[in-house]
């Protein structure tokens, strides 16, 4: 399953920080953040629990990058 989520980051490198650590959350297949479009695009494992997994992003994200939020 994929789904987009808003997010709003301050510049490029930390779109990239928030890309990194939402792909090693535990759930998450694949992610990519557009710093461009303030996007992030996630696809989740097999049989994964999309709202736990995604508060976990967002926990993860919020570690590298305190300003950051991921609108779920």
């Amino acid at each position: 399953m994929k789904k987009t989520y808003k997010i709003d980051v301050d510049c490029a490198n930390c779109a990239n920080l928030m890309e990194e650590a939402a792909k090693k959350t535990p759930g998450v297949a694949n992610c990519a953040v557009s710093f461009m479009t303030l996007k992030m695009k996630v696809e989740f494992d097999e049989g994964a629990d999309v709202d736990k997994v995604m508060q976990a992003v967002r926990d993860n994200c919020k570690k590298v990058e305190p300003d950051c939020e991921v609108f779920l």
